[in-house]
């Protein structure tokens, strides 16, 4: 008979001192012997990657708070939580944030014991270890998210078993962070197998595009050995053949759950694809963005997330990409209407301007009343962002010729047009277009437009204004009054950096001080 351990995870609630233990035990059922083969290790690291796709995190709270902390989407709520992200007034106590850094810690604990279990696993490293690997990637991935959200956070790359332990973590430089995050992607780089049956597992291609993305980052505005990483690692994917990436000829595909699985394109992906919802481990992200009273998706969306005209302005309308991130008509009702006329539902929440329509219009067979639960797959990072990746790394290291080919590349795929489905729920075609015409020159400013454009309200904005301090007047003013939100006057330097949940530094001293203006 197996027997059971009952090991506290240091998540949420449970960054907590020896009083707290009898009141708030917050774990997971560790059977001892439970790992014995390899494919105990698979299940292990299938239970790391479920937390992702939970609800509390990219289903709907991390994912929305990144676009509603962008300059891309206007908030259409009056809910505090919410409005404390759009207009960067957050407070220790906001729900968003204490829900997906606990889901994030849950995601990071379950990697640790996929890792700690595979210790136990008498067999040869070539079998193990391309599994062990995954594992690495989701923590690499988890801790990625965190440190770009709070910068010093409690790292651990194993478990803790003892409460006092568990009540005296302090926080780790984000140095350091980067450091072990790096780390866990070279294993993982070094043992995954060059492609897998599906995006949603991780591949040396994912940990190598990461990778490029992880040291872009680290670059910030100025540092040239960080960028010539970036490039290089970039490149990398970029050239390997093994890795069977392009781009899709079809910008839609990226968004139809119904396709998604055969597309080139993505590197690694939130698989919502095959995924029947329960206890909230699915997606609300096209109802948040949908638009209100939609007779699609049975119902319409919720009307939260919603585009200002100025963004919407700010698209050429002759590209492709711009028909397929918005929505323009709908039926409300039964009645076929224009954006213009989008407040026909009479909610007080509707807004008349075009929606967002990445996840509105294929949302796959296991989608629900408004469009909740769908099979869409997430990509969390896709080719065509590793080609703008080089472009940009490679504008700052002096390689101006092979970063314009790069971003040259995108704007030629949006350029074939495509298959697209109307707000009217009828398929058209967009037939080939001049636009974007390919650049003749190159500038960062070019590369970072290129990247709002073709990621727009994939989570990516709001880590690109921090990453590049694009809300500094000096560096683009994104939150100032001639902002695609107009201004957000509450805005400083600080606010590149979320604060830890204050429970969490209620209950742990040793977590203190807050982040910079949260005290």
């Amino acid at each position: 008979m197996k027997t059971f351990k009952f090991i506290f995870l240091l998540i949420g609630v449970s960054l907590m001192g020896c009083s707290d233990l009898e009141e708030k035990p917050i774990g997971i059922l560790a059977p001892d012997g439970f790992f014995q083969t390899t494919k105990d290790i698979q299940t292990a690291v299938e239970g790391a990657k479920t937390h992702a796709i939970n609800e509390k995190f990219w289903g709907r709270k991390l994912s929305i708070a990144l676009m509603l902390r962008s300059d891309m989407v206007n908030l259409q709520s009056d809910q505090t939580r919410r409005v404390e992200h759009d207009m960067l007034t957050t407070l220790t106590d906001n729900g968003m944030i204490s829900e997906f850094w606990l889901k994030t810690y849950q995601g990071i604990a379950a990697a640790n014991l996929a890792i700690e279990g595979a210790a136990q696993v008498d067999v040869a490293d070539d079998l193990k270890n391309p599994i062990v690997a995954q594992a690495y990637f989701i923590r690499a991935f988890y801790y990625f998210h965190l440190v770009r959200q709070f910068g010093a956070i409690p790292y651990l790359d194993a478990n803790v078993t003892d409460a006092e332990a568990g009540g005296s973590i302090g926080r780790t430089p984000a140095a350091e962070v980067y450091a072990n995050i790096i780390k866990d992607l070279e294993f993982a780089k070094t043992w995954l197998p060059p492609t897998q049956p599906s995006a949603g597992i991780p591949s040396k291609a994912a940990a190598s595009s990461y990778l490029s993305l992880v040291y872009l980052t680290m670059a910030g505005t100025s540092d040239k050995a960080m960028f010539q990483k970036a490039y290089d690692e970039a490149v990398e994917v970029i050239t390997t053949s093994e890795y069977g990436l392009d781009l899709d000829s079809n910008f839609q595909n990226l968004f139809n759950a119904n396709v998604i699985d055969g597309s080139p394109e993505p590197i690694f992906a939130l698989d919502y694809n095959n995924v029947e919802a329960s206890d909230n481990a699915y997606d609300q992200v096209a109802p948040m963005t949908g638009i209100r009273g939609d007779d699609r998706n049975s119902g319409g969306g919720w009307s939260v997330a919603v585009p200002t005209e100025a963004v919407y302005a700010s698209f050429d309308q002759a590209d492709y990409r711009t028909r397929v991130s918005f929505e323009e008509e709908a039926n409300i009702g039964g009645t076929f209407v224009t954006y213009e006329n989008f407040t026909i539902s009479g909610h007080v929440h509707a807004r008349n301007t075009p929606y967002i329509a990445k996840y509105t219009r294929y949302p796959g067979p296991f989608a629900r009343g408004s469009g909740r639960a769908t099979s869409h797959n997430y990509s969390m990072i896709r080719f065509a962002e590793v080609l703008l990746i080089a472009a940009e790394a490679g504008v700052e290291i002096g390689q101006t010729g092979p970063a314009l080919s790069y971003l040259n590349r995108v704007r030629t795929r949006a350029r074939l047009g495509g298959a697209y489905k109307t707000g009217a729920d009828v398929e058209m075609t967009f037939a080939p277009s001049a636009v974007p015409a390919d650049l003749t020159s190159i500038t960062v400013a070019d590369v970072l437009e290129e990247r709002r454009i073709e990621l727009a309200f994939e989570g990516k904005r709001w880590y690109d204004i921090a990453r590049r301090r694009l809300g500094d007047a000096g560096n683009g003013d994104v939150f100032g009054a001639g902002g695609y939100e107009g201004a957000k006057p509450d805005f400083d330097e600080n606010d590149y950096l979320m604060p830890l949940p204050g429970d969490e530094l209620d209950r742990n001293p040793n977590l203190q001080p807050n982040n910079p203006g949260y005290n």
